[in-house]
């Protein structure tokens, strides 16, 4: 079969768009009511996309003035969707700093088999000062210590998913046995960040443990994804920067043991589309015209470490900014906005608005064929084996690209036409089913 585009939808309450919630067709309060997501995910599940995605951090977002606020915890409402849709994987996002591995890996094993086998994890390790008082610490652990952690997490999740053998549950009511005991095993960990004793309190699920995603793209965020990622969220430009950070991640991954294949590499794009290039230019004016930047600015300075009115609008990004290596947040994100500024030369408003859209993310105004064009040429050329699709404004963009776009992948041979056979989201992604680490073989799952 021809290889074809993975396609994941990014949604986050009314767009990507900071200024998406004060267009007239927008809902402010569209991000804690479950019938907005719902509505999402069914349109999402219409354009046979792979799965859907939910952002997350144990912190308030921004101030209250600058977009909608707050969010639902991502894990809760995924279950809820599972019940809505019946083939969309559901990714939720869950942090590695501020979470056990024990309770969390029951969560996406519970969600893993209410769903069927669907369920993924964003694994984040959580930047940021306000998310680690949260928990009590001063400062956050520094962006070493942090992926050192999230290692150990992982380790110790997968062996809390394989501590019940596939077998586990006999039901054998005649003899009077329910399950065999001698097919659990207990992790007994003991490390640097973890004392686990287990074994988890939930049989092992359809696809063993979750579809594993990671977004991070600083050397720790790619040594980590090439060890355990089975997706990667990533955020590049150009289609050459695109490219080489496509050929590093599936270099590390072989060099790391594993089969380049079973890692994908999905940039995010921010579609914004019209009938025609001016009407969809029209409407990116529209959402620009939209941005307050006054929140713009502090944003900015927050992630460049500097000094509240050091910026100045109409001024370019002052020399003398920190090195990477010398950030301890968002590491990858420092690099990809600074980089950014510099080579196409952009003041403080230009790039306020160029990220106003997607953080960061490329941002594409064209006529759907446009668009189409381009996620063709980075699938075909080596940048990407598929895309996180981060509508602008919803649920207006995800619905225009769903009826728009769509159809042209379709028709070009690059995405489904149905999703046929009930299948579990690795098997989506065309990836085995991990085999349990106490067997030598594991039955394949059925499916509920």
């Amino acid at each position: 079969m021809p290889r074809q585009l993975h396609l994941n939808a990014f949604l986050m309450n009314t767009g990507h768009h900071e200024a998406s919630w004060r267009l007239p067709e927008s809902d402010p309060f569209a991000h804690v009511e479950l019938s907005h997501y719902v509505r999402l995910a069914k349109t999402a599940e219409r354009g046979t996309f792979d799965s859907l995605f939910l952002a997350d951090g144990p912190q308030l977002w921004s101030n209250l003035a600058q977009r909608p606020a707050g969010a639902l915890e991502p894990l809760t409402l995924l279950t809820a969707l599972a019940t809505a849709t019946e083939h969309i994987g559901l990714i939720a996002t869950a942090s590695t700093s501020y979470n056990s591995p024990y309770n969390l890996a029951r969560k996406f094993a519970s969600l893993d088999i209410i769903s069927g086998g669907r369920a993924g994890w964003n694994i984040v390790t959580t930047a940021g000062a306000e998310a680690a008082r949260n928990f009590g610490l001063e400062h956050e652990p520094a962006h070493a210590e942090r992926y050192a952690r999230a290692a150990e997490f992982l380790d110790v999740a997968v062996k809390l998913w394989d501590s019940w053998e596939d077998d586990t549950v006999v039901g054998d009511k005649a003899a009077g046995v329910w399950g065999d005991d001698a097919k659990i095993h207990p992790p007994r960990h003991r490390g640097t960040y973890f004392s686990v004793e287990g074994p988890l309190n939930v049989p092992r699920s359809p696809q063993g443990y979750p579809l594993l995603v990671q977004a991070g793209s600083s050397e720790d965020g790619k040594a980590f994804a090439a060890r355990y990622a089975e997706a990667v969220f990533t955020a590049q430009q150009t289609l050459a920067d695109a490219q080489a950070f496509y050929a590093d991640l599936k270099s590390r991954t072989a060099a790391a043991g594993r089969d380049p294949e079973h890692i994908k590499v999905l940039p995010g794009i921010v579609p914004v589309i019209g009938s025609t290039e001016a009407e969809a230019r029209a409407n990116e004016r529209v959402l620009e015209d939209h941005i307050v930047y006054a929140h713009g600015v502090h944003r900015l300075e927050s992630l460049l470490q500097l000094q509240p009115g050091t910026l100045e609008l109409d001024g370019q990004l002052p020399a003398g900014l920190p090195s990477e290596d010398a950030i301890e947040g968002a590491r990858s994100r420092y690099t990809l906005v600074v980089e950014l500024a510099r080579r196409d030369r952009l003041t403080v408003r230009q790039l306020i608005g160029r990220l106003g859209g997607g953080r960061g993310h490329l941002t594409f105004a064209g006529t759907p064929e446009q668009v189409a064009d381009a996620i063709g040429t980075w699938f075909t050329q080596g940048a990407a084996d598929g895309f996180n699709i981060m509508p602008a404004v919803l649920p207006s963009g995800l619905e225009t690209f769903v009826e728009h776009v769509v159809p042209i992948l379709r028709a070009r041979g690059l995405l489904r036409e149905e999703y046929g056979p009930r299948q579990t989201l690795r098997e989506r992604y065309g990836l085995p089913r991990p085999a349990n680490q106490h067997v030598t073989t594991t039955p394949a799952p059925v499916l509920v």
